[in-house]
């Protein structure tokens, strides 16, 4: 199997390239930081190749496809990783470059690499796209605005996805996690503020990386006739809230 990986120098990238790698696979490793690229490509060496990569750029994202060497170029899992937050401000007070970045990183990001991939696997009639949704994206949350949308645009595109590739042997899911500490969500999303980072999962045994990178192998290795739509996944201290009520006004 050969996996296509984005954002995996941190989080769930990592670990799931990792965990691919020691189960056997191959793995294109694709990332905006090139250093720790290269500890990841020295770490596993022939079994994993890393590209510098932008998921805002199509054209780069084009060249990569193309220059992929022989053994590593029919991708069998494209695992669409790479997103982030901005900000817990709420919509009147965010910042329209948060929202922008957040946009053209969770949708547009994966709209270049299913763009660019997905043809390839139509040609081959093999083939599996795992999204990195959000229970965001279902479930929202005050300031969560423009974030929740971008992965609730994440799980509806997963299931248009198998909807056109029905007739075909292409298999698509979306994977939704809950909290999940060990990753540098909460730091990009409070700005470098570490304390307001690390407040989120005290007192909390949180989902990890490796959590998310065991559900990710176990889908991508079910039998081909199996396609897993949704995996929605919380720790057990995580759960649903009642709907707010404004009792304020008279």
């Amino acid at each position: 199997m050969i996996a296509f990986i984005t954002g995996a120098t941190s989080g769930f990238g990592q670990s799931t390239a990792e965990l691919f790698v020691k189960k056997g696979h191959k793995v294109i490793a694709t990332g905006r930081r090139g250093d720790r690229l290269e500890k990841l490509a020295k770490k596993f060496n022939k079994k994993l190749i890393t590209y510098e990569l932008d998921v805002n750029d199509p054209i780069k994202i084009a060249e990569v496809i193309d220059g992929l060497p022989k053994d590593f170029s029919h991708i069998d899992v494209l695992i669409n990783n790479a997103g982030l937050a901005l900000g817990m401000d709420s919509a009147v007070k965010a910042k329209m470059s948060d929202w922008n970045q957040m946009v053209d990183t969770n949708i547009k990001g994966v709209l270049n690499c299913t763009h660019a991939i997905l043809p390839g696997m139509v040609e081959r009639n093999r083939g599996h796209i795992i999204n990195l949704g959000s229970v965001a994206g279902e479930f929202p949350y005050p300031s969560g605005n423009v974030y929740g949308a971008t992965k609730a645009f994440v799980h509806q595109f997963s299931l248009s996805l198998r909807a056109d590739l029905l007739g075909t042997n292409i298999r698509v899911t979306c994977v939704e996690p809950g909290i999940c500490s060990g990753t540098e969500f909460s730091e990009v999303r409070y700005k470098g503020d570490i304390d307001k980072a690390k407040a989120v999962y005290k007192g909390v045994e949180a989902l990890t990386p490796d959590d998310i990178a065991e559900s990710i192998y176990w889908i991508a290795t079910r039998p081909a006739h199996v396609n897993i739509n949704i995996i929605s996944m919380m720790p057990v201290q995580q759960a649903f809230g009642a709907f707010a009520v404004d009792r304020s006004r008279k």
